[in-house]
């Protein structure tokens, strides 16, 4: 009669010791202490999106409001009153067009000229590109404020004040340092080795700039674009100080319009002004994340 004795199981180090680390982590997410610091961190989350989400809830319950006040309360009753005393070329139409040439030719200017800077910076390996980078991060720190007297004199010099064209240059200058930054860091994804090919058969490096890294990189140009046009959108002192005529003027300068003498402000139009005003900036997020986006991009260029 043959006798089996079972031999007891030898577990692995490596799963004893995950499964003592699962253990711990269990324990550790089942404590009271952990228990009290979630509940901490979600009462400290929903304070904070309640303070992002009242403003939008008054800009939205303002504009269908006659009587809009600074307290956030349902209207008495539904209008588009606000939305029509806005609707004028003088108030919306002509400042929004203003603010959508200033933005889209600051983005444009920008886009270009960071992507011919960052291509050498991430390139070419040189001892001052280091720090021209830390000079490029120092210059994203100056105050704006602090350089318009200089610059105001500057284009009084030059018969440049009240010019739209000379203001998107000065605007594509002061969102330079920040998109030449974001633009080496994405073109620096972009493998080498699919310009070196290109280069083999005969390419420039301009050709291969144009036909292979901009393509490639065309996720990182998105993001750079949006950048600079919500920046350059929101603007307000640079076009007050730079741009005379009203009807120059975007429409992050016209928004005085609104308010009167004495402290009065049209509360409702405001609001009205508002949701409109911020209508292009989410269009052109849609419409620049869904035309130039694909994670993707990369996929397959290095094969073989």
């Amino acid at each position: 009669m043959a006798i089996t004795i079972d031999q007891p199981t030898a577990t692995a180090p490596g799963n004893a010791r995950t499964g003592a680390r699962d253990h711990a982590r269990s324990l550790h997410m089942t404590s009271p202490g952990h228990r009290t610091m979630r509940w901490v961190a979600n009462v400290v989350l929903a304070i904070v999106a309640i303070c992002f989400a009242v403003p939008l809830v008054w800009l939205v319950l303002a504009s269908f409001d006659a009587s809009a006040t600074l307290s956030v309360k349902l209207p008495t009753h539904f209008t588009l009153d606000n939305f029509t005393k806005v609707l004028t070329p003088q108030l919306a139409f002509v400042p929004l067009l203003n603010s959508l040439v200033l933005s889209g030719g600051c983005a444009i200017v920008t886009v270009v000229i960071a992507i011919l800077a960052a291509y050498p910076l991430s390139r070419y390996r040189m001892r001052v590109n280091k720090p021209f980078l830390y000079g490029i991060l120092f210059g994203t720190g100056l105050p704006i404020t602090a350089m318009m007297v200089p610059v105001y004199s500057l284009f009084v010099s030059l018969n440049l004040i009240d010019n739209v064209a000379g203001t998107v240059f000065f605007l594509a200058a002061t969102s330079l340092p920040m998109a030449i930054w974001m633009a080496k860091n994405f073109m620096d994804s972009v493998p080498v080795q699919l310009e070196e090919a290109a280069w083999t058969d005969g390419a420039s490096m301009m050709a291969t700039l144009t036909r292979i890294v901009v393509p490639l990189m065309r996720p990182g140009i998105a993001v750079v674009f949006i950048f600079v046009f919500i920046q350059a959108w929101g603007n307000f002192f640079v076009p007050f100080v730079l741009l005379l005529s009203p009807d120059k003027q975007p429409a992050a300068v016209s928004i005085f319009n609104f308010f009167g003498q004495y402290g009065s402000v049209a509360y409702g139009q405001l609001a009205a002004f508002s949701i409109l005003y911020s209508v292009p900036v989410i269009a052109l997020y849609v419409i620049v994340s869904r035309g130039l986006g694909g994670g993707n991009a990369l996929a397959g260029g290095i094969k073989g």
